[in-house]
């Protein structure tokens, strides 16, 4: 299962070679909660603006992060299976950085920069959102071995394509 955090959370930043482990997951287990384990993890993004002549330049960072305190599993009842699923919630994230990288760099933004970036960040997480909901039933939450497999091949290919 997936959830989105942002500012001001305890975060680990996403890396190519970083893998969650369950001691990753401190958050505690919401009471009568369903699910075998939640990722707390999203996007962030900071970003400058500076002239050169008449020219706007704008400097980004965005970023995946994902949320210790807000991730939890239920030990007894989570395996390995469960760790891949969860660990793929985070790799979606970063794909959704990168769009959202990818979207910034394409746009002509205006003086009304503020609210252009926050409207690409607010199309990105509700694309990010979709993608992590569609990804859960696809797989019903990792229980469906061969579609998990599937998951786990594109999205391993589409962050070696960049």
């Amino acid at each position: 299962m997936f959830s989105s955090y942002s500012w001001g959370q305890e975060e680990v930043l996403w890396e190519p070679d970083k893998r969650l482990y369950w001691s990753d997951f401190r958050g505690k287990v919401p009471v009568g909660a369903g699910a075998a384990a939640t990722t707390a993890s999203g996007i962030s993004y900071q970003f400058s603006t500076s002239y050169k002549g008449n020219e706007m330049v704008v400097d980004y960072e965005v970023n995946a992060f994902f949320y210790p305190t807000k991730s939890w599993y239920k030990p007894k009842i989570c395996n390995e299976v469960t760790l891949v699923h969860e660990q793929l919630h985070f790799d979606i994230s970063e794909l959704f950085a990168r769009h959202m990288r990818k979207k910034m760099a394409k746009a002509r933004f205006t003086k009304n920069i503020k609210a252009e970036v926050k409207a690409i960040y607010r199309e990105t997480l509700k694309e990010l959102n979709d993608f992590q909901n569609r990804y859960d039933k696809e797989t019903d939450y990792s229980r469906n071995i061969p579609q998990q497999k599937l998951w786990i091949q594109r999205i391993e290919k589409a962050l070696n394509e960049g």
